[in-house]
């Protein structure tokens, strides 16, 4: 299981979540999220620096990623902001009314 980017996931509320990534060093631009059925799909390329720097430390990782993640049967991609560096992705369970339970009277 690849690592990078890491990633928070957390509860919100009843039945809503949030994805937020740490995506430093990447302008909002360069992230693409794509929902295929049940896939969410958050990936990002770096544009290449033709500057040439010489580095004495490098550990501001800053390359190309592709982090995929399973979403849950009725959950669905709510909303998504970037915030100083921070990729967060609202999610929500959204259970139609013809599965919801229901109570049935006695007459």
């Amino acid at each position: 299981q690849p690592s990078y980017p890491p990633y928070n996931i957390e509860l919100t509320g009843e039945d809503k979540y949030r994805i937020t990534m740490a995506v430093a060093g990447f302008d909002p631009a360069e992230i693409a999220l794509e929902v295929n059925q049940n896939m969410l799909t958050v990936s990002a390329n770096k544009a290449a620096d033709n500057q040439e720097k010489t580095y004495l430390y490098q550990g501001i990782a800053a390359r190309s990623f592709e982090r995929r993640f399973q979403l849950a049967d009725h959950v669905q991609v709510q909303s998504a902001n970037y915030h100083n560096g921070l990729l967060h992705v609202d999610l929500q369970r959204i259970i139609p009314e013809s599965m919801k339970p229901r109570s049935i009277p006695i007459s």
